[in-house]
């Protein structure tokens, strides 16, 4: 979670803010996590929306024993497509949406490729969010977008 001093401090991911451990507001984060119709991803806190800024995609996947996927807001998934970056990062293009998966689970992961399950195209990490209908810095975003009208 960012305040106002750590926004000042500068950009996410170059300026993290606090580690979030109040389980009933992750909870709470988790089932009001969304995206607007431009891609950039949100929890909604009543009428208002707090913006998220991803470190890479919307969603990090966890990947069990038996295979089956979860994304870290809790929901199940169907995987649909894998791909590869170039520095071996492995993503998951499901029914609910697209994601990265998590380190500690890339046995598990490797596995489903090794069997066939899987089958990774190669990607560029560069292509995801246009590829996948993400926007990674909404704050960003609106910061190019306010400068391209001033000139």
């Amino acid at each position: 979670m960012r305040d106002d001093r750590v926004q000042a401090a500068g950009h996410f991911p170059e300026v993290k803010g606090s580690l979030l451990r109040h389980d009933k507001l992750v909870e709470f984060i988790h089932r009001n996590y969304e995206s607007d119709d431009r891609g950039q991803w949100f929890f909604q806190n009543g009428p208002q929306r707090v913006y998220v800024e991803l470190e890479s995609t919307p969603l990090i996947w966890r990947v069990t024993e038996d295979l089956s996927i979860t994304s870290h807001s809790g929901r199940t998934g169907v995987v649909r497509e894998t791909l590869v970056d170039e520095s071996g990062r492995l993503y998951l293009h499901t029914d609910i949406g697209f994601g990265l998966v998590h380190t500690m689970d890339m046995t598990h992961a490797a596995e489903a490729v090794e069997r066939g399950i899987w089958q990774p195209s190669e990607v560029t990490a560069a292509q995801l969010p246009s590829r996948f209908g993400f926007v990674p810095s909404p704050a960003r975003q609106r910061q190019a977008a306010k400068a391209a009208s001033q000139e």
